[in-house]
């Protein structure tokens, strides 16, 4: 039990005076920002849009094709839609070799 005192203490120790100091190795680079996401959003008709602007389906691909495959794609689709809409977009988002895709989705209260 005693043992167990001292790591604890110990741990807690490195915790409370912020981390183990380390002279950091420096870079002529910087570092790599985040990429903002790139916005989808299909409404309650259908429509798709890119970044606020009307598109269809064939022209958000050819949009998607033109951008970098790291840049992340966040969905933003009406709950009432057709399902099969919302798929159309994902498909064509996933098929472009796009990995990072996220859903928008809103938490109850």
């Amino acid at each position: 039990m005693l043992v167990l005192l001292t790591i604890v203490l110990t741990t807690s120790t490195f915790i409370a005076v912020g981390a183990i100091k380390v002279e950091l190795p420096q870079a002529t680079a910087e570092a790599a920002q985040a990429r903002k996401p790139l916005t989808v959003t299909i409404d309650r008709a259908g429509t798709i849009f890119l970044a606020a602007a009307p598109t269809t389906l064939e022209a958000l691909g050819r949009v998607l094709a033109a951008t970098p495959k790291g840049t992340p794609v966040l969905i933003r689709a009406d709950r009432q839609i057709a399902l099969q809409g919302f798929v159309d977009v994902l498909d064509r988002v996933k098929g472009l070799g796009f990995t990072t895709v996220s859903l928008q989705t809103e938490v109850l209260p």
